[in-house]
């Protein structure tokens, strides 16, 4: 069954857009690796999330290491100095500005949930702080699934190991009655 074409656009809804981001971000990761394994390549990848968390692979190796080949590698391809123009970039100053008042936001969020400040937060504050909390929330229960799974392995893995070293023998009883009791209730 084939699936559909997916429009490549910004995800609304911050829960499914989280989703996305996860399952991507596993399987980015999962075809460096096997790149890496497949073509003895060296490779880093540097992930941000939209909160500014930082996912990074190096294949072999440090990343540091890797980043330390990259600026000796970049150093001989890059142009005079002079060349580059430096001028302040108007998208860099709008993101500042969006990133501050995110944060007043929140900041404010924390005052109102902690009792802090009886400041009143408009309908819009509240809905930003109600869709962080509703991230945060999933990141928290993800990271609790993982460390979970982890600790079932862990303890698979002991079972098995125990179930390996134990030499087990057969029981053997002189008990001439059978392990069962025989009742009508039971017979079908």
């Amino acid at each position: 069954m084939a699936r559909g074409k997916v429009q490549m656009k910004r995800i609304e809804n911050s829960v499914h857009r989280q989703v996305t981001f996860c399952k991507r971000r596993s399987g980015l990761l999962k075809k460096a690796k096997e790149l890496s394994v497949l073509c003895d390549a060296e490779i880093g990848v540097f992930i941000f999330s939209a909160h500014g968390k930082l996912y990074e692979l190096a294949t072999k190796g440090t990343m540091q290491g890797l980043i330390e080949r990259y600026m000796k590698s970049s150093q001989r391809t890059q142009p005079e100095p002079a060349a580059i123009e430096t001028q302040p970039d108007m998208d860099v100053k709008e993101e500042i500005n969006m990133l501050k008042q995110e944060i007043e936001i929140l900041q404010k969020g924390l005052r109102y949930m902690f009792g802090g400040d009886a400041a009143e937060m408009t309908l819009d504050e509240l809905i930003k702080v109600e869709k962080h909390l509703e991230i945060w929330i999933y990141q928290i229960r993800s990271t609790k699934m993982d460390i979970m799974f982890q600790e079932i392995q862990q303890l698979r893995n002991k079972v098995e190991e125990n179930i390996m070293s134990a030499n087990f023998a057969p029981i053997t009883t002189t008990i001439p009655y059978p392990l069962t009791i025989e009742n009508e209730i039971f017979q079908f």
